[in-house]
């Protein structure tokens, strides 16, 4: 984005540099819906005439973190950030949740989720004491090994955090569970998000009270505070994600499903592995004829991003952005170029309108661009 200079970003580019790094990837079904008209991806040519619609939104919120970015597509731009501790949390809070817990602490530092377990894991498994830290996202982590602190206990011990968190503004405490031994600890798929609950209505308020059925695959529940969600689905992963899609778009009926998949952001775009990434932008591309094949005659599929996180920049941060915005489905024109949207809000816009519920305060939508 223009701006990107600001967030120390200037010069990523998340899916030109994961395909470029491999020396180009092979995205056939990607590129059919128009991946390659919006950056050079190499190894995927501009496609003349995307079978959908196509563009990117540039994020009105002056963030690029998960909640933000979930937030801002659902109509809710974070105007005043979430507070950030690249120093560390304040001790007074750090006290307070120790004592809130009956734990002593660990860390408190931002740090890499991996490098910290190997610096601290073996003294949390010996003393019991919570491995604290954050990143250059608004994040209270706790990481505790689930041998030492079971999966449920490390949730009650997240929700005291909750808590305490609010009144320093701090987005999303998450619980970091891991497993393995000294020198080979790796973190679960039994992570969970505490996020603070949404200022305002969302996308999903809107559906909710118009008794529109909202399905939350992946951590998309917790990113909302499970507000304005009927129905949440854990993933373990990517695969899982995609798998649990398909089946639902034989059985969600009218309704949204939301889906968020973890893994390029957490195993690829922040542990800097652009070969991983690539491998997932593959798998995904192979899912998507296979979704195709399961849509309905009415059925909009839009996919897009919370943030950049480019797998070939410096530090292990997410990366500031514009995202990719792909639409296709039956219900759907072909080759119709979005441009650049000037807010992710412009998704939610489209998406209320689509339901018929009132319009939300921010963006536009264009679906009488894309209808059929």
């Amino acid at each position: 984005m223009p701006d990107a200079p600001a967030f120390g970003d200037e010069g990523s580019n998340t899916l030109g540099h994961a395909a470029a790094s491999q020396g180009g990837v092979l995205l056939p079904a990607l590129g059919a819906l128009g991946i390659g008209r919006l950056t050079d991806v190499p190894g995927v040519p501009p496609e003349s005439a995307p079978r959908g619609a196509f563009g990117k939104m540039a994020e009105a919120s002056a963030a690029k973190d998960t909640t933000t970015g979930h937030w801002e597509m659902t109509g809710l731009p974070t105007i005043e950030p979430f507070a950030t501790f690249p120093g560390g949390f304040p001790a007074d809070l750090v006290e307070a949740f120790g004592k809130a817990v009956g734990r002593k602490i660990l860390g408190n530092k931002a740090a890499s989720g991996t490098v910290i377990l190997g610096e601290l894991g073996a003294e949390h498994v010996a003393t019991g004491a919570l491995i604290l830290y954050t990143s250059a996202d608004s994040v209270f982590q706790i990481a505790a090994h689930e041998d030492v602190v079971p999966v449920e206990e490390l949730h009650d011990i997240c929700t005291s955090a909750r808590r305490l968190c609010d009144r320093h503004r701090i987005g999303r405490v998450i619980a970091r569970p891991f497993v393995g031994e000294a020198g080979a600890f790796r973190r679960t798929y039994n992570r969970k998000d505490f996020a603070m609950a949404p200022p305002g209505p969302t996308l999903l308020d809107r559906l909710h009270e118009a008794g529109v059925h909202v399905t939350g695959v992946g951590k998309i529940p917790d990113i909302f505070s499970q507000r304005g969600i009927h129905d949440s689905i854990h993933t373990e992963g990517n695969a899982d994600g995609l798998a649990r899609t398909v089946k639902l778009a034989d059985t969600a009926g009218r309704g949204l499903v939301f889906v968020n998949l973890v893994d390029f952001d957490m195993l690829y775009g922040h542990r800097r592995d652009p070969a991983g990434f690539a491998r997932a932008l593959v798998e995904m591309d192979r899912f998507i004829p296979d979704l195709s094949a399961h849509l309905g005659p009415g059925d909009v599929v839009a996919i897009s991003a919370d943030h950049g996180c480019d797998p070939t920049f410096r530090g292990t941060d997410h990366t500031r952005e514009h995202v990719p915005l792909l639409v296709f489905g039956p219900a759907v024109k072909a080759n119709v170029d979005l441009g650049t949207r000037s807010t992710f809000a412009d998704l939610g816009a489209t998406l209320a309108e689509g339901f018929g519920v009132p319009a939300l305060p921010s963006g536009t939508s264009f679906l009488s661009e894309i209808a059929k």
